[in-house]
């Protein structure tokens, strides 16, 4: 057997920071756990902004936690690891102070206008009717809203640093990020994995100046090392080496072993994604780029649903008062009570259809949620079961756009987050997509790709290949019932892919009412 190696990784989401300790078999040793109460403030309706040292706070106290509970294993920590959620910027000075809170991927807030490009520029992208999306973009770009709004903060901001590169100045002292965490409203050059230049074709939709912009290193990259002061806040070791991974959804990739294109990556948290690693540049939808996969060479297209999971809290707290306080007597999450009465619902919810796009995305910029199918026969738990299936309905059309603009066929899906724990969900979603589903050792399949990542970096493993065989495990295999697929294949095909483009012309007018 090699030799047993222990990283710290911290992983922070929307909804907490965890620190764990996670070994070079992919066990995780041992977590430490803070909730973000909030999650973030909104200082005007449709804003989303957290305090920057907030994530950096919580991290600390996991670590110190975690360092309390495990102090027999502590010493053994070869290196560190950050993985985060995406698109959270945070403008800094030149001593790394923030000068105003972060902003947080949640964030509906819109600059006014649209990028300066030129006459040829906007003609070429109208032509290929990209430049409404394009315009979309610039509006939904932190960057832009703070040049219009607040431009003395731009003008004395010294870095516009993404969470992950903020994090890894307040552990190193140096500004700084993997090119796998650059997901986000910036001018990333996905093809050559660094920034945009000058000149790009796109640069003007987050026209941010090259110096505003903060070094990049691959991953398992030395990023810097624990500082005193980190080490103080930590309990960590001064000059313990913190190495690049990339993002949350970048390590959940990994993390759940899906290093080639047959084995598609479904995250079940607060967004929704499907996503697969592939050899070769390929756009998930047109003129979307691919994000920057962790793995040399290597690009993950990916196709999001923003309200994913978020809407099991939205229906918790909405609908699912009874469950809620019996849990609490009960002392188990409200959702283990609720997924246990998804059985309770035939496939297919009694034909009641759920649309589960709450948030709009760069190729449905008018998007809204819709419900269709109601009758009385239909209650609550109907609505329940609606919601997770309205979810994979929508991941299954981004997974059929992706085979279709790769020409291959996904053989098997990986499950990660929250949702992935329930038996239920998982059988539910192996029965509509009609291919094996997959769960690892662990839900906590973010930070085992970050460790993983690192141990790579370190030369504990030749190649992220050797890594999957030595880290990620397969737990449950679930098998699809292709009678209940042949149910959900026909509500697929000839109602859900109709729902968006019946409904578009009324979201349209709903959002002009309602700007």
């Amino acid at each position: 057997m090699k030799q047993e190696h222990i990283v710290l990784t911290f992983d922070v989401g929307t909804q907490s920071s965890r620190a764990m300790l996670i070994n070079s078999r992919g066990d995780i040793l041992a977590k430490a756990q803070e909730t973000h109460e909030p999650p973030y403030d909104s200082p005007e309706p449709g804003f989303a902004e957290q305090r920057a040292d907030f994530y950096y706070e919580h991290i600390c106290r996991a670590s110190l936690e975690l360092k309390k509970s495990c102090a027999r294993l502590w010493g053994q920590i070869e290196a560190v690891t950050v993985t985060t959620i995406r698109d959270t910027t945070i403008c800094v000075d030149e001593n790394g102070s923030p000068l105003r809170p972060a902003i947080v991927w949640l964030d509906k807030r819109r600059a006014e206008g649209r990028p300066a490009m030129s006459q040829m520029t906007r003609l070429m992208l109208k032509a290929v009717g990209m430049e409404e999306t394009a315009n979309l973009q610039f509006c939904k770009s932190h960057c832009n809203w703070i040049m219009q709004n607040e431009p003395d903060i731009w003008k004395r901001t010294y870095k516009y640093l993404l969470l992950s590169g903020y994090l890894t100045f307040k552990l190193t002292g140096n500004m700084a990020d993997a090119a796998a965490s650059l997901v986000g409203h910036l001018p990333v050059d996905a093809q050559n994995r660094s920034w945009q230049r000058k000149g790009a074709l796109t640069r003007p939709v987050f026209d941010i100046p090259e110096g505003k912009l903060c070094d990049i290193k691959e991953s398992g990259r030395q990023l810097g090392t624990i500082t005193e002061q980190a080490a103080r806040d930590t309990g960590l070791g001064t000059g313990l080496p913190v190495l690049a991974t990339g993002s949350d959804k970048a390590c959940e990739i990994l993390g759940l072993g899906c290093v080639t294109k047959e084995k598609a990556a479904v995250g079940f948290g607060t967004t929704a994604t499907v996503t697969y690693t592939m050899d070769r540049y390929v756009e998930p939808e047109r003129f979307i780029p691919p994000y920057i996969s962790i793995i040399p060479g290597c690009f993950t297209p990916e196709i999001e649903i923003y309200r994913g999971y978020w809407l099991i809290s939205w229906f918790k707290k909405e609908f699912a008062q009874k469950e809620v306080k019996q849990a609490a007597e009960l002392k188990i999450p409200a959702e283990e009570l609720l997924n246990e009465r998804l059985k309770e619902i035939p496939a297919g919810c009694d034909g009641l259809l759920f649309q589960p796009y709450f948030t709009p995305n760069v190729t449905m910029p008018a998007a809204r949620g819709a419900i269709i199918g109601f009758s009385d026969q239909h209650t609550r738990i109907h609505i329940y079961r609606a919601i997770v299936e309205g979810i994979n309905f929508a991941l299954m059309d981004g997974m059929r756009l992706m085979e279709r603009r790769t020409g291959h066929t996904f053989k098997e899906i990986r499950l990660g987050g929250g949702g992935s724990r329930s038996d239920e969900i998982c059988r539910i979603t192996a029965d509509m997509f009609g291919i094996p589903v997959i769960r690892t050792q662990t839900y906590e399949v973010t930070g085992v790709g970050s460790a993983m990542t690192a141990y790579v970096g370190m030369g504990v493993f030749k190649d992220y290949e050797e890594a999957v065989h030595s880290m990620v495990h397969v737990k449950d295999v679930f098998e699809p019932d292709m009678k209940q697929h042949e149910i959900y294949e026909e509500l697929y095909e000839n109602v859900f892919r109709n729902i968006y483009g019946r409904l578009s012309p009324l979201y349209t007018k709903l959002n002009e009412i309602y700007r």
